[in-house]
């Protein structure tokens, strides 16, 4: 975990592989967790992420587990609007990016200062730019 890129009372964002590790209490991200509940950070996902993680071998008790520790937040009209321009800002198909998209919407919305956990820094940094702090996980 690299805590002096994060600044507190911010905004803790999980993508899917965030979210996945959640569910398997790994290490690093669990310490993310507990240090965002220590400085009151909301920790988040996109409703989209859900779909993305979800899956037949994912203990679905161990992913309830993670959810009741994060908001899971609805994807709007809005939300795709903004997705859709941040494709289109950074010149990709929402074919490929839209998950990523619709989390970085979600992200930029939140309460700032947001910190991304992520297994695909590079999309993420292209689509929000220097607006969020991205941590791969």
């Amino acid at each position: 975990m690299t805590r002096s890129l994060a600044v507190p009372g911010g905004t803790l964002v999980l993508d899917s592989e965030g979210l996945a590790k959640a569910v398997l209490r790994d290490r690093d991200v669990t310490s993310w967790l507990a240090f965002a509940r220590a400085e009151e950070w909301r920790v988040i996902t996109s409703a989209a992420t859900l779909v993305e993680v979800a899956h037949l071998r994912i203990k679905r008790s161990a992913l309830e587990w993670a959810l009741s520790l994060v908001v899971v937040e609805s994807i709007t009209e809005s939300l795709a609007r903004q997705a859709s321009k941040l494709l289109a800002d950074a010149g990709v198909h929402g074919h490929k990016y839209a998950i990523d998209a619709m989390l970085c919407a979600t992200a930029l919305v939140a309460p700032g200062p947001v910190t991304v956990l992520t297994s695909d820094p590079e999309d993420v940094t292209m689509l929000c730019g220097a607006r969020v702090t991205v941590i791969k996980v």
